[in-house]
């Protein structure tokens, strides 16, 4: 053998060792012996009807009538919905089905297709681990979001995708390994309806929406219906709204609608609404400051004369129905540096808004018996 055709074969070899190395490595042992449960064996947080045909739909749009297609997407979509269970596996897996993802460039792939969990630690949630399939055109094959844990039980907050549909989800443990449903830890059940800020658009990963770090943050359970670029204070919302078992509504509804639309739906919103559920109360929130306004006169102009319109109709609405509420809000700090893309908050800027809001929406709940 000539030293060229040696060395080749050295290389040969030396990629083959390494080949094997990676199907090693790719073959975690404990995860040999895998058996998966149904996520419908397990308990559902966050969403706002419990009776859709498919269990992770948030509305039922054969229900429900009115929407436009990109709406009837978004509300088959599983914002906002988490599964808490508990187990001992020393792994743990997920294997979804996926109806439509959603392409987005100013939302990471985590968020749009992924799994984010968190596990409970005293009386806070930790995170966890979270992912998401790389390859497009494999997201339902099984994956592992955490592994070596601790053989003991570990209760568990997962987070199901922002922009994506699922048709089934499966959760995989250790064979032998225990995994049961366990009572919501979220208290009361408040609606919030809003625009792409509600849905959590331009988040990292799905647990980073302002409304799930309200919920884990208070301990109130905030049942998302946010819907990116659509929450205009149209009528059939205001029908799906007015039929959902809730004991509050918050809403983020000024971020969409052109002042017209303010001016010509928002007292029939409410009246439908109050109509539905005398005596629950109506948060309203100020739509926060948009960063794109900053240099562009075109855009500073479009924004003061939505939120001009906001506050002038808020202010009669506040005085004129019972148990309808205004309150600011906040998603940048003083370097105006928590934008993504001129509009969206990163997750520093959500974080910011979570804050900006609790006091207020906590003090208001509390009158009516939500603490």
């Amino acid at each position: 053998m000539t030293i060229n055709n040696t060395k080749r074969l050295t290389y040969l070899l030396a990629l083959f060792a390494l080949f094997l190395g990676n199907v090693a490595l790719a073959q975690h042992p404990d995860e040999e012996n895998c058996v998966y449960v149904p996520a419908t064996e397990l308990t559902m947080t966050g969403k706002l009807f419990n009776d859709t045909p498919n269990p992770y739909h948030r509305i039922d749009t054969v229900r429900f009538k009115g929407f436009t297609k990109s709406e009837n997407n978004q509300v088959r979509e599983s914002t906002g919905e988490a599964l808490v269970f508990v187990t001992n596996s020393p792994f743990i897996r997920v294997k979804p089905r996926f109806g439509y993802i959603t392409p987005s460039v100013n939302t990471m792939g985590i968020a749009v297709k992924g799994f984010d969990m968190y596990i409970r630690d005293g009386n806070k949630w930790l995170w966890a681990a979270s992912g998401a399939q790389k390859t497009p055109g494999k997201e339902n094959e099984p994956m592992t979001l955490i592994r070596d844990m601790k053989p003991e039980m570990h209760v568990c907050l997962l987070y199901l995708p922002l922009l994506s549909e699922l048709y089934s989800l499966e959760i995989g443990i250790k064979e032998g390994s225990v995994i049961e449903a366990v009572p919501n830890p979220f208290r009361g059940r408040v609606a919030i309806f809003g625009s792409s800020f509600t849905q959590g658009i331009s988040t990292s990963r799905s647990g980073m929406t302002y409304p799930a770090q309200f919920t884990r943050a208070t301990g109130i359970q905030l049942l998302s219906l946010g819907c990116s670029g659509n929450c205009r204070l149209q009528s059939y919302f205001a029908d799906a709204l007015a039929a959902a078992d809730v004991d509050a509504f918050i809403f983020d509804s000024f971020s969409n609608p052109s002042p017209e639309q303010i001016e010509e739906r928002l007292f029939p919103f409410i009246e439908k609404i109050q109509a539905a559920h005398p005596g629950k109360p109506l948060i309203f929130q100020h739509t926060i400051y948009r960063e794109r306004r900053n240099y562009n006169m075109g855009e500073e102009k479009i924004e003061f004369d939505r939120a001009h319109m906001a506050d002038s109709l808020m202010n009669i609405a506040c005085k004129r129905y019972k148990d309808v509420y205004y309150i600011k809000t906040n998603a940048t700090d003083v370097t105006h540096e928590t934008s993504v893309d001129g509009v969206h908050p990163g997750d520093y800027g959500y974080t910011l808004w979570a804050r900006s809001i609790e006091k207020s929406i906590c003090k208001i709940l509390k009158k009516y018996g939500i603490k």
